[in-house]
């Protein structure tokens, strides 16, 4: 299957822990998107797709919603104020849905990413 995204956005490679306000970005890959529906044998157009976040401390099960977003051209920012935050290391979680019609119908495919940070206030 065709990876589509999303794609987590850091500004460097070697940045892995954050402080103060964080601007979470993820990009999509639409070809990949379009060859994943056709291989799903899913006609139609993507009518939208949005992007929530979350985070949640490492060995923790419950994620709690950052934000969410459905602006591609800003690449899905949302922006994660982490100074509430005990410092430890945390996981980000993008969870891209694309909303596809097709026909009369709507259907939803979605895909996650996973990302481990340090929080260091």
């Amino acid at each position: 299957m065709a990876n589509w995204g999303p794609f987590f956005i850091v500004p460097t490679e070697v940045l892995k822990s954050y402080r103060g306000q964080v601007l979470l970005r993820e990009y999509l890959d639409e070809q990949e998107l379009n060859e994943e529906l056709k291989g799903l044998s899913l006609a139609g157009r993507v009518a939208k797709v949005v992007n929530p976040w979350y985070y949640r401390k490492v060995d923790t099960k419950t994620w709690i919603k950052i934000g969410e977003s459905s602006d591609q051209k800003n690449n899905f920012a949302v922006s994660w104020d982490t100074t509430r935050l005990a410092n430890g290391d945390y996981e980000v979680l993008g969870m891209m849905h694309a909303i596809v019609l097709s026909g009369d119908k709507e259907v939803a495919l979605a895909r996650d990413n996973i990302v481990k940070v340090a929080v260091e206030n």
